[in-house]
């Protein structure tokens, strides 16, 4: 839907027109951005989110630990593993526990099959919003054979609720890694092809290089996390600054891409290596899976001592943080989400200025922002 508003000059002439695009306009996914427009350029830009609040927070405080796990998917389902894995993590914190050595790496693995997932179905989307429709089909015909891996560990599609408190619902089936090892091969020529039909298209360079610039101190200042600010020169992921579930112990420095320019152009680079580097860790990680337990033996219902606590990782949009208060009793009494789709709005003002309306859809999707989980 857009809404036009006209504003004139002392002489009665058009000078900039207002557009209110969304939140039912099918490329904003729920999510308004008031844009005013000089001619073709973008003169000034206000984000308006908060169409799909649901009351998540809320709601996890009426149920146990163990119901929130499937309750906290919801936001995000493509990243089910990304959301549910800090949350996760600060229970354990608090109870001074630790999940077994397998089931951490069976969590990274699992972490990174997600950010997979969540990259193909980000790369899908972006094709058509450049013009190039085969970019839909194809990362997501490819996203199924990720989501056939991810059901093969969880036992379900598309949201696994597979980390728990205290570990992970259960093993990996003894065929994994084989038929893992063949679909990391066969992806690899995979993005091959995609490189030659869609990466290194001259309409994708046009549309992409020099489009949508947020440089490094801005990143900085308005705080983007993930392959936005990896994008603008960052090295920064909390994999590598704040180890977690055994990650330390894979050597990932030089799986974390990091490209200077800060435009479309890297912000969809970053995600098209880390779909390479992803596979590179989920490998380390078959190469030295401990034998043992995949959870600890809780039994009834799980209470986690009173405290509270903040535990943030890096999800496929880039940092998500938990910051629990528990009261001692069977349901949290605080569930706070940190997530990076909020903060990534900071950035789209900053990357629409002044440049022209038909380079609105690329830089807005480069950020890979989600509405429903940046509203909650």
């Amino acid at each position: 839907m857009i809404n036009l508003s006209v504003e004139f000059d002392i002489k009665g002439k058009p000078s900039t027109l207002s557009l209110s695009i969304g939140p039912q306009h099918p490329g904003s996914g729920h999510f308004r951005l008031i844009i005013t427009v000089d001619g073709d350029i973008i003169t000034d830009i206000y984000p308006d989110p908060g169409y799909v609040h649901r009351g998540t927070e809320k709601m996890a405080e009426y149920r146990d630990y163990f119901q929130n796990i499937p309750h906290l998917e919801r936001p995000i389902i493509i990243d089910s593993t990304g959301i549910t894995l800090p949350f996760c993590l600060a229970i354990e914190k608090l109870m001074d526990k630790e999940a077994p050595p397998r089931a951490q790496y069976l969590r990274i693995i699992m972490a990174e099959l997600n950010r997979i997932i969540s990259h193909l179905y980000w790369l899908g989307i972006y094709g058509p919003f450049l013009g190039h429709t085969t970019m839909f089909m194809w990362p997501m015909g490819d996203r199924e054979l990720f989501i056939d891996l991810a059901e093969m560990i969880g036992g379900q599609r598309v949201t696994f609720a597979y980390t728990i408190p205290g570990g992970v619902r259960n093993d990996m089936p003894e065929n994994f890694k084989d038929k893992a090892l063949k679909i990391f091969d066969h992806f690899e020529r995979r993005l091959k092809e995609y490189d030659d039909i869609f990466i290194n298209n001259p309409i994708t360079d046009k549309r992409t290089k020099g489009i949508g610039v947020v440089k490094k101190a801005d990143a900085i200042d308005i705080g983007l996390t993930g392959p936005n600010l990896r994008a603008s020169n960052v090295k920064s992921d909390i994999r590598l600054d704040e180890p977690y579930c055994l990650y330390d112990e894979l050597d990932i420095k030089n799986n974390i891409p990091v490209l200077s320019e800060g435009d479309c152009w890297a912000r969809m680079m970053i995600r098209r290596i880390e779909l390479h580097e992803s596979m590179e860790i989920i490998k380390k990680a078959l190469k030295r899976i401990p034998d043992g337990s995949v959870k600890l033996p809780f039994r009834g219902a799980v209470r986690v001592p009173e405290g509270k606590i903040f535990v943030r990782t890096e999800a496929a949009r880039g940092v998500m943080g938990y910051y629990l208060i528990s009261d001692g009793g069977k349901t949290p009494y605080r569930v706070k989400l940190s997530v990076p789709s909020f903060r990534s709005i900071p950035g789209m003002p900053i990357a629409l200025k002044n440049v022209r309306i038909g380079d609105m859809p690329p830089i807005y999707w480069s950020f890979d922002y989600w509405p429903v989980e940046a509203d909650k």
